[in-house]
């Protein structure tokens, strides 16, 4: 049955404006190479910066001159040690979270004109991954103070895709910013109707849900280590999964369908040129260069993560009083990965206001996320409007991130509070 079976609403027609920047440079709000904004005598504050220390830098040069630059023994290794770093029996190391998100969604059964229950806060990829296998995204509400998919959220959007006559094949939990879902009740739902559990964990190491690391609680978890990313590779991703046929075959599809991957073939004493092509595979293999960046950024992950928490920390402190509230679930044994810092705005200061206000003062932002109702493919293709996302619509309305990554010093965060108290005083 065909999306036209969703429908709701004004039947797709409504417009919203659109952002002035698109891509996902600008949703991720990347300014790396700014200098200080007009007439602001201090360096600009970027939104996103990644940590690349005189370690990474070693790495990658020794992988360089090893002779094997293509996967090899450093993704073997990357895989190995992030597997125990989340407690995963399985890794698979690929070359983004987009790639990985594709391989678990095939490797879990997902086939044409099934369903997989997305939120609409999200980027893009969560949900252009199930339309790759010719399925339904159907999305789902959130919670407007979290910005996460609860239960309640998941199960409404399951009886809109039984209703249009879909299987629903998987449910998408988004750990937004790097707070986790509530995975206990999602995975009690995914299991009532036989789905599988494919979290989209791009923000989330080394998040935790009731002490239980992130990449050990679905059935599979993918990992993103883009440039802005706690732990990045430049571009990269993992997939972790408890399941071995899942492994298996995620392995054989990130490259080509091929039986044996090329260091398997050329390291070995016998003649190892043969290989066989045993299904339809795709290219999403990561090099040996970016796991070398991966494996020295693991070994710092806990440091890079502390000074993550400290800027929260510092952020929420010096909050207080203005009305600009933080996005938090204070969950026991919950640990926030950081990634993102994301406020709700109080009525009367416009989130246009402080994004200037902000911005004259030499301060990058971002917006996570353009929710994807009001993208023009999934509102056309599926004739989708705002009145069925009331919670993502509030959400959306007053959400604003804040710069957080590892080289922000103490005074830069108290160049961001300053100019949000300022512009909170102003609005008031």
């Amino acid at each position: 049955m065909g999306p036209e079976r969703l429908t709701a609403g004004d039947g797709g027609r409504r417009m919203w404006p659109s952002p002035g920047r698109k891509g996902r440079a600008a949703q991720e709000g990347i300014h790396m190479a700014e200098a200080s904004a007009p007439g602001v005598s201090e360096p600009r504050i970027p939104f996103a910066l990644p940590d690349i220390g005189d370690g990474v830098i070693a790495a990658v040069v020794e992988a360089l001159r090893s002779g094997w630059i293509t996967t090899g023994p450093r993704v073997h290794q990357f895989e190995e040690q992030f597997a125990e770093a989340v407690g995963a029996p399985h890794a698979l190391a690929v070359n983004s979270a987009t790639s990985g998100l594709h391989l678990a969604l095939e490797a879990s059964g997902v086939v044409t004109d099934d369903a997989v229950i997305v939120p609409t806060v999200t980027f893009a990829a969560s949900a252009e991954t199930v339309r790759y296998l010719g399925a339904h995204p159907v999305l789902a509400d959130v919670d407007p103070a979290t910005g996460l998919m609860a239960p309640e959220h998941c199960r409404e959007a399951i009886g809109r895709a039984e209703a249009a006559g879909w299987r629903v094949a998987a449910v998408m939990p988004v750990h937004l910013a790097g707070q986790a879902c509530d995975m206990d009740g999602l995975v009690e739902v995914a299991g009532a109707i036989g789905a599988r559990v494919v979290e989209d964990a791009a923000h989330a190491f080394p998040a935790t849900h009731h002490s239980r690391p992130i990449g050990s609680i679905g059935d599979f978890t993918v990992f993103s280590f883009y440039a802005t990313k706690a732990l990045t590779t430049g571009e990269g991703g993992m997939i972790t999964t408890a399941d071995a046929g899942a492994a298996a075959r995620m392995k054989v599809m990130r490259l080509h369908g091929i039986d044996r991957d090329a260091w398997d073939r050329y390291n070995r004493d016998d003649p190892g040129w043969y290989y066989e092509v045993i299904a339809p595979g795709f290219k999403y293999n990561m090099t040996d260069i970016a796991a070398a960046m991966g494996i020295e950024q693991l070994r710092r992950s806990e440091d890079l993560w502390a000074r993550r928490a400290a800027i929260a920390g510092r952020y929420r402190e010096g909050l207080a009083g203005t009305g600009i509230e933080p996005l938090r679930v204070d969950r026991p044994g919950d640990r926030h990965a950081w990634h993102l810092f994301v406020v709700r705005l109080p009525e009367g200061l416009a989130r246009d206001d402080l994004v200037a206000a902000l911005a004259a003062a030499g301060i990058g932002t971002s917006v996570h996320f353009i929710p994807l109702h009001r993208m023009p493919y999934y509102r056309d293709t599926y004739r989708l409007s705002g009145d069925r996302f009331p919670g993502a619509e509030a959400y959306y309305a007053s959400c604003l991130s804040l710069p957080i990554y590892t080289r922000m010093s103490d005074a830069d965060v108290d160049r961001v509070l300053a100019a949000c108290r300022t512009a909170a005083r102003a609005a008031s």
